[in-house]
């Protein structure tokens, strides 16, 4: 299969760069692949687990959160507000934060504000679970 060249870059610096076949992740309009000679495009990055098909052909997983992709070029960017490759992801803490949202939700004197802010730690430990379980 063809591939491209895939740069991630963290504000705490490179993550990876490298020939890959293909990256698979959630965007703000649904989920999107990128693969070789992909079309000129920018967007802005969801929350949800990132797959990368390795020139090899094997597979990582990611919490991917946030952030904007662009793709020009044959040269993809993907420059996320957190990225954690699954085999880097502490399952017991991401399964405590999970624990600890759900606990915060079953509150009944919860306001919007604390409940909004309790499903997004609750859905962020859930995506991180999902990219350490693969």
């Amino acid at each position: 299969m063809a591939t491209f060249r895939l740069q991630i870059v963290t504000m705490d610096g490179p993550i990876y760069d490298g020939e890959v076949q293909r990256i698979k992740l959630r965007t703000i309009h649904g989920d999107l692949a990128i693969l070789a000679r992909h079309m000129n495009y920018v967007t802005a990055i969801g929350m949800g687990t990132a797959t990368v098909t390795m020139e090899d052909g094997t597979e990582r997983r990611a919490a991917c959160i946030g952030g904007m992709l662009t793709m020009m070029n044959n040269l993809c960017r993907v420059i996320p507000t957190t990225w954690e490759w699954g085999e880097d992801i502490d399952l017991e803490r991401a399964k405590d934060a999970k624990r600890r949202a759900e606990e915060r939700l079953a509150e009944s004197n919860l306001d919007e504000m604390a409940r909004l802010n309790a499903e997004a730690k609750l859905y962020r430990a859930l995506v991180r679970i999902n990219s350490a379980n693969h």
